[in-house]
Order: structure tokens, then C-alpha cells, then sequence
């Protein structure tokens, strides 16, 4: 017989207190933020409002070097409404803590970037939903490509380093007229440079469709002038073969086929399903059993290409974001350096 039951709330796990909306809110709140969060935390809600949501591993291989100082300061932002949080449902295990930008995040984002609050464009309601998002596990796996180049740009004595990443919603915004790739990169490493657009395919997706967006990539090189390496990673060795037939077969209907260079990879072409900069990108002109290239080693893949001129970021001149209010710059993708204090 039980005599000292434990009420099934103290079963629960802990979850930190909040203060209410109306406080959060306030201009007093937002005042103290100003004192109180870091270079570290504010480049952070930079790279929430363009990326949408990373996991907590995954800021922590962006920007902490430990778990338990990650885990200190993550709680903090979310007590001060500065990041929201949620963790999906899992069948077997536990997933990882999920983080958005919260309001007071994008309140102190836009007043940095002298932005009226109400002209960002954010919606507390769609960051929050995105935890019911159908597209949530292809944003996160993208997301993860390159925040493993940042954790390898992070480490002592690091010979690269990502210097631009853009999200599918900012592409979309400047090419999506045409084709809204879901990111776009640039590696510097030895002296070189490659820069890509990234085909995240988690399977779900018909190949004749993966197929169908090389001519809108063949368009866009020939609206920008500037043509720029396609990498498509797949889940499988599997789908890879299919998918680079299904490629290869479209590649060869094209007008001038040089103007979509493609590389592909799968999750198991590498110990780390995710790590880009591995040897993992084959030319999707080879076949047989041709050998796989770092991603620092994509320019010799098409030894004629011409990078475009450094911080244009491929956008030509014509090209204009789609929407009338304030653009935020994207921000840099390597960090800050870490506050003095270690805990923080």
C-alpha cells in the first residue's frame, strides 16, 4: 500500500516560470533587455528570424561551447520572452528543445535595425505554430547543413569557414519568381571559395518534380549571369541513384546544360549524415565509380566557373524583394565572440 503518493504534477517536468504577457511586453521589460542581453544572444535572434527554428543542439554548435552554459542561457531567453520553445512528439526517445524567435527577441531586433516593430514582418502566432508545421523536419534538417559548417568553422584552428548562408525564405524573396532554392552558401577554405544553392530532399518528394527545378535553375543563371553549383542531398544511396537519373534526364533536355552544374550526396555518404564540408559531393555528370570532393573542392568539379564577386550574394541588379516593408539584413553566419563570463 502506498501511503505518501506523489501528485502526478510533481510527475511533470520542470517547466520554467514566465512572467505574464503584459510584462514581457512592456516597454520597462524591453529597457532591461537593453542592459541585459549580449552580443551573442542578440545575433542569435538574428538567426532565429531568418532561419525560423533550430534546435538546441544546434545553437549550441553555432554558438556555445557546452551544453550546460547553453542550456543556462537558452532558459533565461526564454523566461524573458526573448525565444519561445516547444518539443515535438516522439514515438520512440525524446527530441531536442526547439527554439523560435519571441516577441521581445523581434522587438529588440527591429529597434537595433531602427525598424518600426510592427513594419518586421514577424507574427509571434505563425513562429509559435511552426510546431505544427508539416514542414518542420525539412526546415530543421536543412538548418543543419549548415550549422554543422559552423560548428567546423568554430573549431581551434579552423582552415574555413561559411561566410554567407541564406534561408529559402530569403531566396524566395529575391528569386522566387523563378526558383526558391532552399539556401544558398558560400565556403571559403584555402584560398578558394564555393558557393551553392542547397535541394534538401527528405524522400517526400516526387523526383520528376526535383527533376522539373533544374530549367528554373538554368533561367535563373541566365537572368543573374551568374551560374552557381546545385548540391542535393537525399536521404539515402538509394534515392541518390534514382534522383540522378531522374537528373541526369532532365539536365540532358536543357537548352545550355552547363549552366546548371549539380552535385549530389546522400546521408550515408558520410559518417555524419550532415556534414557538408565531408568528401560526400559527386558530379552528377559522373558516373561509375568516380570519386566524392570536399565541399572546398567543388570548384575543381567545374574548374571554368567564376564565383561572383565577393558580398554580391548573387543578386543582380534587378532583383528586388518582394515585399514593400524593411529588409533585414541576413546576419553573419559566424558568431560573435563569446561574453567575458563564461556562464552566460
Amino acid at each position: 500500500m502506498v501511503s505518501n503518493p506523489t501528485p502526478q504534477r510533481q510527475l511533470r517536468a520542470h517547466r520554467p516560470e514566465r512572467p505574464v504577457a503584459r510584462v514581457l511586453n512592456s516597454a520597462e521589460h524591453h529597457a532591461w533587455l537593453a542592459r541585459h542581453l549580449t552580443d551573442r544572444d542578440r545575433w542569435l535572434c538574428r538567426m532565429l528570424f531568418e532561419h525560423h527554428v533550430l534546435t538546441s543542439t544546434q545553437i549550441i554548435d553555432i554558438a556555445f561551447t557546452g551544453r550546460r552554459g547553453a542550456n543556462l542561457r537558452l532558459r533565461n531567453l526564454y523566461q524573458w520572452g526573448v525565444l519561445h520553445r516547444f518539443q515535438p512528439h516522439r514515438d520512440r526517445g525524446s527530441h531536442p528543445m526547439y527554439y523560435v524567435l519571441d516577441t521581445a527577441g523581434a522587438v529588440a531586433l527591429a529597434r537595433e535595425d531602427g525598424i518600426d516593430p510592427k513594419e518586421l514582418g514577424y507574427s509571434r502566432e505563425r513562429e509559435i505554430g511552426r510546431a505544427f508545421s508539416l514542414q518542420l523536419a525539412h526546415t530543421v534538417g536543412c538548418n543543419g547543413l549548415f550549422t554543422t559548417l559552423i560548428r567546423r568553422a568554430r573549431q581551434p584552428g579552423a582552415a574555413g569557414v561559411l561566410a554567407a548562408w541564406w534561408s529559402a525564405a530569403r531566396c524566395g524573396r529575391h528569386w522566387g519568381d523563378i526558383v526558391t532554392p532552399d539556401g544558398y552558401g558560400r565556403w571559403r577554405e584555402a584560398g578558394r571559395e564555393a558557393e551553392f544553392f542547397v535541394e534538401f530532399d527528405f524522400g517526400t518528394e516526387q523526383l520528376s518534380r526535383l527533376a522539373g527545378k533544374l530549367a528554373r535553375y538554368e533561367r535563373l543563371a541566365e537572368v543573374t549571369g551568374i551560374t552557381t553549383p546545385v548540391l542535393v542531398w537525399l536521404p539515402s544511396a538509394r534515392r541518390e541513384a534514382n534522383a540522378r537519373r531522374a537528373m541526369a534526364e532532365a539536365l540532358r533536355g536543357l537548352d545550355r546544360p552547363a549552366r546548371v552544374p549539380v552535385a549530389t550526396s546522400s546521408g550515408e555518404a558520410a559518417a555524419d549524415p550532415l556534414d557538408m564540408a565531408a568528401p560526400r559531393w559527386r558530379r552528377l555528370e559522373e558516373s561509375g565509380a568516380a570519386g566524392r570532393v570536399a565541399l572546398a573542392d567543388l570548384p575543381t568539379l567545374w574548374p571554368d566557373l567564376r564565383a561572383s564577386a565577393p558580398g554580391s550574394a548573387q543578386r543582380p541588379a534587378s532583383a528586388t524583394p518582394a515585399t514593400a516593408r524593411p529588409e533585414v539584413a541576413p546576419p553573419n553566419p559566424m558568431p560573435p565572440p563569446a561574453p567575458a563570463r563564461p556562464w552566460r
